[in-house]
């Protein structure tokens, strides 16, 4: 007999398949803002690219001298759409196993992937926020332009903003509807 009943194994094949919109969305944005750009910046991270006003933020970086931003720079974007694809497998075969054990191994991938992707995150950023070439033309001593991981920081006269775009809730969405399914199949069991 399966652990899991046949409304948690559905909702937990219907937020595995919402990953596949992850190919077609992207999973993070980084906006900046500032006086002479009121309207503001964007730049979006995809599975496998990235896209947004990312040459105007390359231009702008340019003079405190960070490096510029290119998709050569991201290994990730090789693997990211296959371990999506992994996910979402995983997922669909979590629902058709129907075990709780299987869905705390669920739980489990899902959550080491999000630690993974933020330490990847946090790491990219300090190396391109720390890195800075001598030959910028603005240099503020002990200053530094890592952009946050998550949430808000103000960098010069630039406020940055960090968050999950519609693919990356996509991604929390999972998480918490998994979260959700396994407190929900403990209380049934006792």
């Amino acid at each position: 007999m399966k652990d899991l009943n046949k409304s948690s194994r559905l909702l937990i094949l219907l937020a595995s398949l919402a990953l596949l919109a992850t190919y077609f969305l992207p999973i993070w944005r980084i906006d900046l803002w500032a006086p002479q750009y009121p309207e503001g910046l964007s730049m979006f991270i995809w599975l496998d690219k990235l896209s947004g006003q990312v040459e105007i933020i390359n231009g702008l970086n340019h003079y405190i001298g960070m490096a510029h931003i290119k998709e050569e720079m991201f290994p990730e974007f090789i693997y990211l759409p296959y371990i999506a694809g992994f996910i979402i497998a995983a997922g669909v075969l979590t629902a058709g196993i129907g075990k709780r054990s299987v869905l705390i191994g669920y739980l489990t991938l899902l959550v080491l992937g999000a630690i993974i992707a933020l330490v990847d995150f946090y790491k990219w950023g300090y190396e391109y926020g720390h890195n800075l070439s001598d030959d910028a033309a603005i240099k503020v001593p002990g200053m530094s332009y890592q952009p946050p991981v998550i949430g808000y920081k103000e960098l010069l006269n630039f406020g940055a903003y960090s968050v999950p775009a519609s693919g990356g809730w996509i991604f929390v969405g999972l998480g918490l509807t998994v979260i959700g399914v396994l407190i929900f199949e403990f209380k049934r069991k006792k």
